[in-house]
């Protein structure tokens, strides 16, 4: 995955109406790097997730994956949504072999690559467990778990750890950054939480209201790996006053 560049090259997109969403976004995710998106509610940012993912086709505008046109395609993507849709009647380890066995691997051989892995997401012991046994941490985990076996180019991350409290985000946001540095994935997250666009990324993408817009991009240059003690630095203070007067429609500038 660490080889892997997305580029999205001035998306346009309207809904019926015609109601513009995307209005010419465009912007690169390097190899390996964690970008986080911003905006204001309703801008267009999972519109804009979708039209990546392949899932909805953009009015114009180009998807690039290592130069190549993956436009309306959904094969180099792995897309994790808000909610966990860990189907219940499904034991912890059938829901995170899954998507293996809908991509035709065989059930024993995706079962075996997704019990590798249960140790490093916190699972190890909950195999035959159900989704209604897990706290809200460990159901994003092993929903996390599902969409990485895909083995895709890039991570998509919608809102991942909206739905949980304060104190089980903080331990999940800790809990990815360890985990990213093993297996140093090329990701692309949205989220609305300033703090946690600045302690998980590389650089933040800042949208403006519908129909969005790139805003500003924010480099986040806080040195790896980081700790939950970073967010009382003044560096760290200093790139979230940044994003919240993005977020406010501050001036445009990029601090690249």
């Amino acid at each position: 995955m660490a080889d892997t560049k997305l580029v999205v090259d001035a998306l346009y997109k309207a809904f019926p109406g015609p109601l513009p969403v995307l209005d010419g976004i465009g912007f690169d995710v390097a190899p390996g790097e964690f970008v986080s998106v911003l905006g204001p509610s309703g801008c267009g940012k999972s519109t804009l997730f979708n039209v990546i993912a392949g899932l909805e086709r953009p009015d114009a505008g180009r998807v690039l994956v290592d130069g190549v046109d993956a436009t309306g395609r959904v094969d180099p993507f792995a897309y994790m949504p808000q909610q966990d849709l860990l189907f219940p009647w499904r034991t912890v380890l059938d829901n995170t072999a899954l998507g293996l066995q809908v991509a035709g691997v065989r059930k024993r051989e995706a079962r075996a690559r997704a019990r590798a892995l249960f140790p490093t997401f916190g699972l190890d012991g909950f195999e035959d467990a159900h989704p209604a046994d897990l706290s809200g941490g460990m159901r994003q985990r092993a929903a996390l778990l599902r969409t990485v076996l895909q083995d895709r180019p890039v991570l998509l991350l919608d809102e991942p750890f909206g739905a949980l409290d304060s104190l089980t985000r903080t331990d999940m946001q800790e809990w990815l950054t360890g985990v990213r540095a093993q297996f140093d994935w090329t990701i692309l997250m949205i989220t609305h939480d300033v703090r946690e666009a600045v302690y998980l990324s590389d650089r933040v993408v800042v949208l403006s209201p519908r129909p969005a817009q790139v805003h500003r991009e924010v480099l986040v240059d806080l040195p790896r790996p980081r700790d939950v003690a970073v967010i009382t630095s003044p560096q760290f203070s200093a790139i979230e006053l940044e994003l919240l007067d993005a977020l406010r429609g501050g001036p445009l500038n990029r601090r690249i």
